[in-house]
């Protein structure tokens, strides 16, 4: 992620509303956002689980083996930790909804053991191999 920040007033509110996250998690959150969008074909609204997924996604291709670790870091242990991210966002007039989300939308999508749990494959050995780099 870039070395961005919220304003001191912006994260004041933030926190006041949800202060057990690192400031990093509200910038991942968005990141996660812009990741999932760019991976769609036209941009639209996503759902609850669609962005928990997108939120595993990035932290994987970022922070790889370490990734439930660093979001641990953050304070995120569980879904439902994303949605209440992106609804303290909404009420900080960062984000907006559809009628019909809820932050329950991200109540149990995946456990986090089991998600960051699988087989993780460096994106740079998979480039390497493709190159033929990787043989001899």
């Amino acid at each position: 992620m870039h070395q961005l920040q919220f304003s001191t007033d912006v994260m004041t509110r933030l926190q006041a509303d949800a202060g057990r996250y690192d400031e990093r998690a509200f910038l991942f959150v968005l990141a996660a956002i812009e990741y999932l969008q760019s991976r769609l074909e036209v941009r639209r609204h996503v759902s609850g689980p669609e962005l928990a997924w997108g939120c595993r996604d990035l932290a994987v291709r970022q922070f790889g083996l370490l990734a439930p670790q660093v979001l641990r870091y953050w304070g995120l242990h569980r879904t439902e930790d994303f949605g209440r991210i992106v609804f303290t966002l909404v009420r900080a007039g960062l984000l907006s909804t559809q009628s019909h989300d809820r932050e329950t939308d991200f109540a149990g999508v995946y456990d986090f053991d089991s998600a960051f749990g699988e087989a993780y494959v460096w994106e740079g050995v998979a480039a390497l191999c493709a190159r033929g780099l990787g043989e001899e």
